[in-house]
């Protein structure tokens, strides 16, 4: 059979390839025409000139020394690994005991209120978590707050203590996060052969251990990528969380590199300093991601390309299977 070639593909597929132009254009206009203005991390920055009339800084990497000499960047640099990692604890591990809990739920009415409930604050801004937060936790008027103060006798401003601040993160992330990563979770383990829980049933196995030997080696795939993935982005612990949650009384446990770029980039005019600290933060993350994965490679004998693509394919698999799974359920209500 002859093969046939990119303009057959064009003529024969072209409403496919046409609902694909605006999200090309979106990633082109949004993610790889502003990669150019990472030159700025190399000049010594004047927005009267702009980027082609700027001077370049002498010595090249002058603006990355000035932050790593700065005094702020051990404080900087720990703060944003502790929130990114405690968000990565809070978010992925509940969100896995939640597609557990639901999978093993026998009422489907149960099941679904609980699943709109959990996926209803992802789509919440962080200005209004803010405000759900601020009512609870305030000082003036909080109903946890005051309930709290009543009971121990004191009163404490939560959401400008630094002790409970970086707790204040994890929660208010779990909360809003749990629900729509536990998405993924339901689609790999709607793929599990049910004849291994059937065969484990028979020989004596309990529920918990089928989620222990059963559920959780299946889905192993999916909570790697998952974490991989998540690893890409340590070095942004979130910073219109932070920024909106944050105020100058937390600044020692909460001023991360996001926001103090913003600070020196938009207050301060530092444009320089300010985008060679976004480009060391890209650079770390994709080193994050290599490392890992290469280290997964090492482990099963596939290189990090094939580890990907393995993992997308699993991801891809698993979720035919959790839609096949949903149209069914939804076919028997009905």
């Amino acid at each position: 059979m002859k093969k046939q070639g990119l303009a057959w593909a064009l003529r024969k597929f072209w409403p496919l390839y046409l609902m694909m132009v605006p999200g090309l254009v979106y990633f082109l206009v949004y993610r790889y025409l502003p990669m150019a203005g990472a030159v700025i991390a190399f000049q010594d920055f004047n927005i009267m000139k702009g980027l082609f009339g700027s001077r370049w800084a002498d010595p090249w990497y002058a603006n990355f020394l000035s932050f790593f000499d700065s005094p702020y960047f051990g404080q900087l640099l720990g703060n944003t690994l502790i929130i990114s990692f405690g968000k990565m604890l809070f978010t992925i591990i509940p969100s896995i005991l939640l597609a557990i809990l639901l999978t093993e739920c026998r009422s489907r009415m149960f099941k679904s209120v609980v699943q709109t409930v959990s996926y209803m604050p992802h789509f919440l801004s962080w200005v209004v978590v803010y405000a759900v937060f601020y009512a609870m936790l305030s000082q003036n008027g909080g109903l946890i707050a005051g309930f709290l103060a009543d009971v121990t006798g004191q009163s404490v401003e939560y959401l400008s203590e630094p002790t409970t601040f970086r707790w204040l993160l994890f929660f208010s992330d779990m909360w809003q996060s749990t629900g729509w990563g536990a998405i993924i979770f339901l689609a790999a383990m709607a793929g599990i052969n049910p004849e291994l829980y059937e065969a484990a049933k028979i020989d004596g196995a309990g529920r918990l251990r089928r989620i222990w030997s059963i559920t959780l080696p299946s889905i192993s795939t999916v909570i790697v990528f998952v974490l991989v993935t998540r690893l890409g982005r340590v070095m942004d612990a979130g910073f219109e969380h932070v920024f909106i949650f944050y105020n100058q009384r937390v600044y020692e446990v909460a001023d991360i590199i996001d926001t103090w770029v913003f600070r020196v980039g938009l207050q301060d005019m530092d444009f320089g300093m300010a985008t060679a600290n976004a480009v060391a933060g890209m650079q770390a993350g994709a080193k994050f991601v290599s490392t890992t994965v290469m280290g997964i490679g090492e482990r099963t004998g596939n290189t990090p390309l094939e580890e990907i693509v393995m993992c997308s394919k699993h991801l891809l698999h698993m979720d035919v299977n959790y839609q096949t799974e949903r149209f069914r359920e939804v076919a028997e209500y009905v």
